[in-house]
């Protein structure tokens, strides 16, 4: 079946203090981007990947990944104003023979080939499927004066990573669903479950944390320079 990755990257890094597209942040020497999408190279996704770049931008990222990736650079076109708009504009630029989308965060670096992989496989096979991690936390729930007032059971709660892997027409369908309802997600596997669909928790790894803050910025080159990379 033929995969395709999305990448959505609109995002100005506000909170990283980027002043500019938060997926051109340089990380340890390269950029953000260029370095996730050197992570998912030995699945070959690069060369049909498409990259959704902040209004304005698109040429930025053209240039920058043209730099280093020359004849298999990924298509770059323009996202919007909100994550699930940046992804349905990348659903509308998929091959036509396209049978499934891994979307990822480009500000996540980290992620293992084979995770990837065992998402796109549990996708294949189930419709629907998300990178998480179990919580290694007791999560508090507060009410609206910050005073405890219940304590799930954390053996049955995940931290959501990405990628987030569909077949293309259960994401088409949970996407129209939601512009049908005015619905607006911070996530995909979060539509797809509004419209009844079964969505395969995948385990990630702890290395797969997403870059938002400068402190994770500082964590990420540490990463790099201590060569944990590759081991992700």
């Amino acid at each position: 079946m033929k995969t395709q990755l999305l990448i959505p990257a609109a995002g100005m890094g506000t909170r990283l203090g980027a002043g500019g597209p938060k997926a051109l942040v340089d990380l340890a020497g390269r950029p953000m981007l260029v370095r996730t999408l050197e992570q998912l190279a030995p699945l070959g996704l690069t060369a049909q990947a498409v990259i959704l770049a902040p209004a304005g931008h698109v040429a930025d990222f053209e240039a920058v990944l043209a730099s280093h990736f020359a004849a298999d650079a990924p298509t770059v076109i323009e996202g919007g104003a909100e994550r699930q708009e940046s992804v349905a504009r990348g659903l509308d630029r998929l091959d036509p023979d396209t049978d499934i989308v891994a979307i990822h965060d480009a500000a996540r670096p980290f992620v293992h080939p084979d995770t990837v992989q065992a998402a796109i496989d549990a996708a294949a096979r189930y419709g629907a499927a998300t990178v998480a991690i179990p919580s290694a936390d007791t999560i508090l729930v507060a009410d609206p004066e910050d005073f405890l007032i219940e304590t799930p059971d954390r053996s049955r709660l995940w931290a959501c990573q990405t990628p987030q892997v569909f077949q293309v027409a259960v994401l088409r369908e949970a996407h129209a669903q939601a512009r049908e309802s005015g619905y607006l997600g911070t996530d995909d596997a979060t539509l797809a479950c509004r419209t009844g669909h079964r969505v395969k928790l995948v385990p990630g790894t702890a290395l797969n944390f997403k870059i938002t803050t400068p402190a994770d910025l500082a964590l990420a080159c540490c990463v790099v320079e201590k060569g944990l990379a590759s081991c992700a």
